[in-house]
């Protein structure tokens, strides 16, 4: 599975006109560890500026060209923020040669919020869609949630808000399948963190 990971983003990095960096290919696999190994649970940390948005993108949509039912949850402090991942994942379905098929040609739920690629037909979820961490994600259901960048001033300057954060992502146990993956991307703004959490 991880060499399908790794082509899918050579290929891209090609089309891009780009090398593939190495740890890129780091965060890759450590990406795909957390999805094929228990509990499925991980924390990814790298230095700003490193791509490691950029190379989750490109996981996520390597997960839906390699299972086209996945159920992905994008979260983020703001529904902005988390928007411009759903949007880096759609450019990518669009334009990587190996996700041609999963465009669809009648684009009902292809926006800046959500998008459905071509799956089996009765699933009620978007195939991804985003949300501001304090957003009504009530009755969603996912198979991968990627909460990218929760922890930002706004939402943890307090010891109140950060609380409060706490207990918004222990809603998510409800929102996850069984056998889902929940991935956690930011950088610590607090002695505080929330991420310590889920080290």
């Amino acid at each position: 599975m991880v060499d399908e990971f790794h082509s899918f983003l050579n290929t891209w990095n090609n089309i891009l006109g780009y090398s593939t960096p190495a740890h890129h290919l780091q965060i890759l696999d450590f990406l795909v560890s957390v999805l094929t190994t228990n509990p499925h649970r991980g924390l990814l940390m790298a230095f700003r500026h490193s791509g490691k948005s950029t190379v989750v993108g490109i996981f996520a949509a390597c997960v839906l060209y390699m299972r086209p039912e996945s159920r992905i949850l994008i979260l983020s402090a703001e529904t902005g923020l988390a928007a411009r991942m759903v949007s880096h994942i759609r450019h990518i379905l669009e334009n990587h040669p190996m996700c041609s098929d999963l465009v669809p040609t009648t684009k009902k739920e292809w926006a800046h919020d959500r998008l459905t690629v071509n799956r089996k037909i009765g699933m009620r979820e978007p195939s991804v869609i985003c949300q501001g961490i304090h957003g009504n994600i009530t009755g969603m259901r996912a198979d991968l949630i990627i909460c990218d960048d929760i922890e930002v001033p706004n939402t943890c300057n307090t010891a109140q808000k950060r609380e409060m954060l706490r207990e918004r992502l222990r809603e998510l146990d409800f929102i996850l399948s069984p056998t889902g993956t929940m991935i956690y991307i930011g950088t610590p703004h607090t002695m505080d963190t929330i991420y310590r959490t889920h080290e």
